[in-house]
């Protein structure tokens, strides 16, 4: 990969890769930390990488160190931010509150898998080699995952009526 394909893939990536961080860790300023050392990965390793696997070589960086700070945070998460969670309110103005509430409260690997398709326009084959799961595991996560969302949205629009 030459200098200015890197540059080309920072221009064309970055704020899909963002995206999907803080899609996933609600946490600005994690995914910018997370963006910014995916492109350094890929700047070290620029005459390795060739451009047109550059964009499922980078979220799959992205995806691995994002696990990586989440595994880390869940080491320190205290009693109050649990206890938090469960008081909050369920009252929302429209379905898009709803279905990013919803996604928030899906398991890891569904949420991954969720963004990656739904969010970024990924295939199933490249989520696959981003999450390192099979085809078959990643259309069984986007499913459960859009099962979930349904049933949520679902019961709240019951408890509203």
């Amino acid at each position: 990969m030459t200098t200015r394909e890197y540059n080309k893939c920072v221009n064309l990536y970055s704020d899909g890769i963002f995206r999907f961080i803080v899609k996933n860790m609600r946490d600005e300023f994690e995914a910018e930390n997370i963006v910014q050392n995916t492109f350094e990965k890929l700047w070290v390793r620029i005459d390795s990488v060739e451009m047109k696997t550059a964009k499922a070589y980078l979220f799959k960086i992205a995806y691995n160190n994002m696990i990586d700070v989440i595994r880390k945070n869940k080491k320190h998460t205290d009693l109050e931010s649990a206890g938090h969670v469960a008081s909050e309110s369920y009252e929302y103005d429209n379905l898009l509150e709803y279905v990013n509430k919803a996604v928030s409260q899906l398991p890891d690997k569904q949420k991954s898998a969720l963004t990656l398709r739904d969010y970024e326009g990924h295939d199933y084959r490249s989520i696959g080699k981003i999450t390192g799961m099979t085809e078959s595991q990643v259309k069984v996560n986007i499913f459960r995952a859009r099962k979930y969302i349904k049933e949520y949205i679902s019961k709240l629009e019951l408890m509203m009526l």
